[in-house]
C-alpha cells in the first residue's frame, strides 16, 4: 500500500507517492496566491495527479506545512508566506478535497523524519535534525516518530536563547540562535563587514579563499551552533544529529569542521553524539510529508 506526500512551500507545492520507501512519482504546482481556499484546491490537484502518475492504490495523504500548528485541530496557526493560512483548518478542508485521511506535519519535523528513516539518520532509535537556512529549524524524532511537545512546540531549536542581550530575533526574543546563525544572520554580519551585500554562497567562497572577514563571521557563527548543539545533546541525548539547510550545504565539510569545533567544547566531559550532514537534500519535505501518512497508518 501506498501513500502520497504533498509538501506546502511558499512559492510552490510538491506531491509525491512513496511506496516502500521510494518516490514513484511527482508533481509540483505553483502556490496560489488569491487565498487558503485555492491553495487547498492546489494542493489537493498536485495530489490527485501524483497519484493518477504513479498508478498506485493510496491509503493516506501527509501533509507538511510552514507554521505552528495545532494538530489536535488540524489547524494552521500562522503561514506568512501563505495566502490566508491564519488558524486555517487545512486538515479538514484537504481531507474533504481529496477523499482521504490527511495527517499534518511541520515542515521542519517532516524533514527530520524523513531524514530518521531514509537518509543520515537511518537505523537509529532517535535522531535530532537542525536545519540551518534562511532561518533555524528542527525536529526530534524518537522510536520512529516526531516529539512535538505538550504543546507542539518541541524542538524549535532556532528559539534557543544562545546570547541573552544579543540580536532581536524574528520572533521578538533577543539572543535566539536564529538571529545569530541562520542564513540572514551570516548576511547580516558579512554585509556590515565588508560595507556592501554578501550572499551566503559568496560568504562561504570567502571564506573557504581564507580572508580574514569572511573567516571571523563563518566561525562566529559555527560557534553558536556547536554550543546550541551541545545544549540539546545534554537535554535529549540524540543517538545521532543532522544538519541540513543552505547554510550547511554551502558551507560543506570547512563549515562542519567548525560547528564540530565548538560542540565538542561545549561538551567536553559528555558523551557527543554523532554529527552528520543530511543526505536527502530538497526531497526531504516531500518524504517527510509522505512518511507522516506512513507512520501514522502502520506504512513506515
Amino acid at each position: 500500500m501506498s501513500v502520497v506526500g504533498v509538501d506546502l512551500g511558499g512559492t510552490k507545492i510538491a506531491a509525491g507517492v512513496l511506496t516502500q520507501g521510494k518516490l514513484v512519482s511527482e508533481v509540483t504546482l505553483p502556490t496560489p496566491s488569491e487565498g487558503a481556499d485555492t491553495v487547498v484546491w492546489a494542493m489537493a490537484e498536485a495530489a490527485r495527479q501524483a497519484i493518477a502518475e504513479a498508478r498506485q492504490e493510496v491509503k493516506a495523504l501527509g501533509l507538511g506545512t510552514p507554521g505552528p500548528l495545532d494538530f489536535r485541530q488540524g489547524i494552521i496557526k500562522f503561514a506568512p508566506n501563505i495566502a490566508g493560512m491564519n488558524n486555517f483548518p487545512v486538515q479538514k478542508q484537504l481531507q474533504q478535497e481529496v477523499g482521504l485521511p490527511v495527517f499534518i506535519e511541520n515542515d521542519a519535523n517532516a524533514a527530520a523524519l524523513a531524514e530518521h528513516h531514509l537518509g543520515a539518520a537511518r537505523g537509529s532509535e532517535s535522531s535530532l535534525f537542525v536545519t540551518i537556512s534562511t532561518g533555524i529549524g528542527g525536529g526530534f524524532v524518537i522510536r520512529n516518530r516526531v516529539w512535538r511537545g505538550a504543546h507542539g512546540q518541541g524542538a524549535e531549536v532556532g528559539h534557543l536563547t544562545v546570547l541573552p542581550g544579543g540580536p532581536v530575533c524574528g520572533c521578538g526574543i533577543d539572543g535566539c540562535l536564529e538571529a545569530l546563525a541562520a542564513g540572514r544572520a551570516l548576511e547580516r554580519d558579512a554585509s556590515y563587514s565588508y560595507s556592501k551585500d554578501i550572499s551566503t554562497p559568496e560568504l562561504f567562497e570567502r571564506f573557504r579563499q581564507g580572508e580574514a572577514k569572511a573567516r571571523r563571521v563563518v566561525v562566529q557563527s559555527a560557534r553558536y551552533v556547536g554550543l546550541g548543539l551541545a545544549n540539546l545533546v545534554k537535554t535529549f541525548d540524540p543517538e545521532v544529529i543532522v544538519l541540513g539547510g543552505g547554510v550547511a550545504l554551502h558551507g560543506g565539510e570547512v563549515y562542519l569542521a567548525e560547528v564540530l569545533a565548538s560542540y565538542q567544547n561545549y561538551l567536553r566531559g559528555w558523551t557527543a553524539s554523532p554529527v552528520k550532514l543530511a543526505e536527502l537534500g530538497t526531497d526531504a519535505g516531500l518524504l517527510g510529508a509522505a512518511l507522516t501518512a506512513a507512520v501514522e497508518v502502520g506504512e513506515a
